[in-house]
């Protein structure tokens, strides 16, 4: 397991590339990349907070609940915070199992929960100026699923 909250980019082909080298036994790799997105046009910057030590610890947590529930092999989860701008890579997530489904279904609880739950809190800047982002019904029917 290999939980990282941290401020730096981070290159998607060499991580999901060392993820699947120590990977044996497993029958499915799934990975998943979260962007940030200039849904209403006009972003600057997305900045992402978080309370070191506790952010990594909850992470952890899920990260466990899901390899427990699903019979997993590994996860990894990397998420960013800081300042970001369209088209940055925000967060990655990757599940190793002996089937696909296990694989597939861990990353979208996974998902799911860094969606609703996971300890960050996100300011959108524009030149018209800042708002936080609000939890979306949707990400919360997502949750509810599980």
């Amino acid at each position: 397991m290999d939980i990282r909250v941290q401020s730096a980019p981070f290159d998607l082909g060499q991580e999901a590339n060392a993820f699947a080298a120590r990977q044996t036994g497993m029958g499915a790799i799934v990975t998943f990349t979260g962007v940030v997105r200039d849904v209403a046009g006009g972003l600057d910057v997305m900045e992402i907070e978080h309370y070191p030590g506790m952010t990594e610890a909850a992470l952890t947590q899920i990260a466990q609940d899901a390899t427990d529930r699903f019979a997993l092999g590994d996860v990894l989860i990397i998420h960013r915070h800081g300042p970001l701008t369209p088209d940055d890579l925000i967060m990655m997530v990757a599940t190793a199992a002996p089937h696909r489904a296990s694989a597939f279904e861990a990353a979208d609880f996974l998902m799911d929960y860094l969606k609703s739950r996971a300890p960050f809190w996100k300011k959108e800047k524009t030149s018209d100026g800042s708002d936080w982002v609000a939890a979306k019904d949707e990400d919360e029917t997502a949750l509810n699923r599980w």
